[in-house]
């Protein structure tokens, strides 16, 4: 091939590869719009209206409402004997409290849940995106009808709100007294709650208001810290059952109060690691506690606490969206017009005349059959029956069932038999059940144009992907290298389309990885190389290795839970523990003096050694405030003399003077390779890159995922002495396998449960969202971006060989590009793939559950490790590296 062809086609290979990397996002965003729109609503608010069927509007039992979520209180936290909430079960005990388990629908974030607390409604899986926007005023629900709403025009009372400000997005200008928190700095376990407390002994005693909304962020911010078996938690507990206790004895003492309902619930639960968004039976069954003197005459007295059950289901068991007809029905104000939720009929004896049951659970019907009918038109009364004299469809079916209970209820309203009312009663609260999860489980309003045409794209970006890596010289010369490659493509796409697989994704990663090195090794022994055995015994202890990470931490949904190493060695063994982060910091510790050895050596020992016990000192002080429980008792008392709360050097401030310490020696580093130079004797400015990389990226896992970070140099250190026996290619689909082995490795899954906040918020001292989320990417991707680093270590060595057999230079780019390629080929086959089966399965039952989620995976994949990690920095540090000379390695 001429120069001439060869420059010409490597500058065509690069356009198509740019174009490619262009046109993902654009796919991403195209499909997502047509994937994730808004439901119609119905605009306005509801009125009771006038109508000859209805008599007067039920009289309301409540004039003033007290609504306390306290974020994340799963039932179990409320119910059961381990609970904090001793008061809260006296009244259950008394009759004073009426419990429930309320279900809640995923996504079980905080924005989407307060939408269908207060509307009604279920509300759109995109939420679960605007709910990490703390700027975010697009999902305002000022223009819908709630409960809130309905209240505050009701004109009884002003509207007060303290704690978490979503409330204060959700509903500007609703409030007339305020002070919003914030609802993601969860390193606040104190301060965060008595912002809110404060105001309440203040606002019990004025009688200007008629609804007031408490929202209580610390129990929530404990969990995704620590757990729910925090030993913060119990304590939480109780200062929140303290809140009860002070409410409820103003209620009964202070004349103004007497008629006031008190509402206890959560948003939401949370899963044994303490996070929440999917679907898990502790994520979807919050706690829900109607409370009031009141309430003593329904006689409904309950048995409190209760002994513990695994699927969290205590009491009765409503809808969360149930909520908002029975406030209406209470507080005597109109149903929202877009509620899909049933009165609750536990209350319903609070009005002793059967006509008035009757009209309370009609008048929820009829709100319910104008959702319907604005979604299915009125074609829905125009039947076709099939052979059994049924209409045909579902809408068919539940206008039928509505006018029969319709027909009925105007009999009974025209003086029919008074044993009509029972039978009326019975057939409308199963019309109601039937007609929410009818309604509920409605396909969204895709808008499949966008959907098809952001599949489109990806298949365009796909093709020319795949162009330009059969263009790259490390493909075109061995083709078949590509092969494997291809396999676990394919293998990966078609199981996109499977939700089980979805689910459990890290057992391909797992056993893809160990196929392929044992592939490896075996190969080894058949090649003609001077060391063929040492070289499989290599690949033999990458796989020990990888077998080691595989069992550190149970991730999924079927196994989730279940033993592993970090559960059954390292939580019941702290000496363990801390003798592998001991060495694993001492590892840094020596790769940085020996990569600042180009400095004098005084300054060389002391900015490593200071810098890593900098590091380990963090640490430290974190786990002794969030996770006690990980040090032995002698430890921990002796620890706590300098780590306890209140010492001289906070967290935060330890962790500026860690990351301020890494960012001046990265850039130190990354300027003396720019500058040709070497700042230590042998050894490549980029591998003292990884090593700080590698104590920053520490100093954002967990402290029980610190170990691993030495079992990846391990498998990092054999692989870079099998260099010459790898081709590019090769290089490229280990370092894929990898990365992605060590994102589920460290607990990651497709599930929005299992995103860590635990360490987003280290070296911040309030709310940033920049900044915030960079650090919530970097804690849950810390396993991809150090293999990212590593890789490119792996091709600069590739590079230098080639050089060296070459004996003359080539293009420096040729190594890179060939493996952006095939990460490029990767990323578009995958994302198209994830739009296929979001398509294609749009109407499946785990739709919103498992593939949306597993959508919103693909985005961080794609937009965070593939464009910002893996080409733009990978890029700039190869670049670098190539102009250091790195490739002049030892292995």
């Amino acid at each position: 091939m001429s120069p001439r062809r060869s420059r010409d086609g490597g500058i065509l290979s690069t356009a198509l590869l740019v174009a490619a990397n262009v046109l993902i996002p654009i796919a991403i965003f195209i499909f997502g719009k047509g994937f994730f729109p808004y439901k119609p609503l119905l605009p306005g608010l509801a009125t009771y209206g006038e109508s000859s069927v209805y008599g007067e509007p039920p009289k309301a039992q409540f004039d003033r409402l007290v609504f306390m979520v306290i974020d994340a209180l799963r039932s179990d936290f409320v119910y059961t004997r381990n609970s904090g909430f001793k008061f809260t079960q006296s009244l259950i005990r008394d009759g004073g409290a009426l419990p429930f388990t309320a279900h809640a629908t995923s996504p079980t974030v905080t924005m989407p849940r307060l939408k269908a607390i207060t509307t009604g409604s279920i509300p759109s899986f995109l939420d679960v995106v605007l709910n990490l926007d703390e700027g975010d005023e697009s999902s305002s629900l000022a223009s819908q009808d709630t409960w809130l709403a309905q209240m505050k025009k009701k004109g009884t009372g002003k509207m007060v709100m303290y704690g978490d400000d979503t409330w204060l997005k959700l509903f500007p200008g609703m409030f007339d007294r305020a002070e919003g928190t914030t609802s993601f700095f969860v390193s606040d376990f104190t301060e965060v709650d008595n912002n809110v407390t404060r105001h309440v002994p203040e606002e019990l005693k004025r009688d200007d208001w008629n609804t007031m909304v408490l929202h209580y962020l610390g129990l929530d911010h404990i969990g995704h810290k620590g757990g729910p078996r925090s030993p913060h938690m119990f304590s939480k507990q109780r200062e929140m059952d303290g809140i009860v206790k002070q409410i409820y004895q103003a209620i009964e003492s202070q004349d103004h109060l007497k008629s006031t309902l008190f509402v206890v619930c959560g948003d939401h639960g949370m899963n044994d690691a303490g996070n929440h968004g999917a679907s898990s039976a502790g994520e979807t069954s919050p706690a829900l506690v109607f409370i009031s003197p009141k309430l003593k005459k329904l006689d409904k007295k309950q048995r409190a606490p209760l002994p513990e059950n695994p699927n969290f289901q205590y009491y009765d068991t409503v809808e969360q969206s149930d909520l908002a007809p029975t406030l209406a029905a209470l507080m005597g104000v109109p149903i929202p017009k877009n509620n899909l939720g049933a009165t609750i009929p536990n209350f319903l004896p609070f009005w002793p005349d059967n006509e008035v049951k009757a009209e309370i659970l009609m008048r929820n019907a009829d709100q319910i059959m104008q959702v319907a009918t604005a979604a299915f038109g009125q074609k829905m009364f125009e039947w076709s029956f099939n052979e059994d004299g049924k209409p045909t469809t579902d809408d068919e079916q539940l206008a039928a069932g509505y006018m029969e209970f319709e027909q009925l209820y105007q009999q009974v309203y025209r003086g029919a038999s008074p044993d009509l009312y029972q039978e009326m009663i019975s057939k409308a609260g199963n019309w109601l059940h039937e007609a929410q999860g009818f309604l509920s489980g409605m396909a969204s309003n895709y808008h499949t144009p966008k959907m098809f045409l952001g599949f489109a794209t990806s298949i365009v970006a796909l093709t020319l992907s795949i162009i330009a890596a059969a263009s790259s010289s490390s493909i075109s010369d061995k083709p078949t290298t590509f092969i494997p490659f291809s396999i676990a493509t394919l293998a990966y796409g078609a199981m996109m389309f499977a939700s089980s697989y979805v689910e459990e994704e890290q057992h391909f990663w797992y056993w893809a990885t160990t196929a392929w090195f044992g592939y490896l090794g075996l190969r080894g022994l058949k090649r003609r190389n001077p060391h063929p055995v040492a070289r499989t015994i290599s690949f033999g202890a990458i796989l020990l290795a990888a077998r080691v990470i595989k069992s550190w931490n149970q991730t999924g949904q079927k196994f989730a839970g279940q033993p592993d190493i970090v559960t059954l060695y390292l939580h019941t063994s702290p000496i363990l523990l801390w003798c592998l982060v001991g060495a694993t910091y001492f590892w840094i510790q020596q790769h940085l003096t020996y990569g600042l050895s180009g400095f004098p050596i005084w300054l060389s020992f002391a900015s490593a050694t200071g810098l890593a016990l900098a590091a380990f000192t963090f640490k430290v002080a974190f786990v002794v405030e969030d996770a006690p429980e990980l040090l032995t008792e002698f430890v921990q008392k002796l620890l706590q003399l300098n780590f306890s709360q209140g010492a001289v050097v906070d967290l935060v401030s330890r962790a500026r003077a860690v990351f301020w310490g890494v960012g001046i020696l990265m850039g130190t580093s990354l300027g003396y390779m720019a500058m040709r130079r070497q700042i230590s004797v042998g050894q490549p400015g980029i591998f003292t890159f990884l090593a700080l990389l590698t104590l920053f990226l520490a100093t954002q896992s967990r402290v029980t995922n610190i170990p691993l970070f030495l079992l990846y140099n391990l498998q990092f250190r054999l692989l870079l002495s099998s260099v010459p026996e790898l081709t590019p290619v090769e290089i490229s689909l280990s370092s894929l396998l990898l990365q992605y082995a060590s994102f589920f490795a460290q607990g990651g899954s497709n599930a929005i449960s299992s995103i860590d906040l635990s360490s987003a918020y280290n070296g911040i001292a309030e709310y940033n969202p920049l900044s915030v989320g960079v650090l919530t990417f970097l804690s849950n991707w810390a396993g991809p971006v150090w293999w990212s680093v590593a890789s490119v270590i792996l091709l600069l060595s590739k590079r230098q060989q080639q050089l060296t057999r070459a004996g003359k230079e080539v293009n420096k780019a040729n190594v890179y590009k060939g493996h952006v390629a095939m990460l490029t080929v990767f990323t578009a086959a995958a994302a198209g793939a994830v739009m296929g089966a979001c398509g294609v399965l749009r109407d499946h039952l785990f739709i919103w559950t498992v593939f949306s989620p597993k959508y919103l995976y693909v985005v961080a994949w794609a937009g965070g490790v593939h464009l910002l990690v893996n080409i733009l920095g990978g890029g700039l540090l190869y670049g670098l590296g190539v102009r250091e000379g790195a490739g002049k390695v030892k292995s």
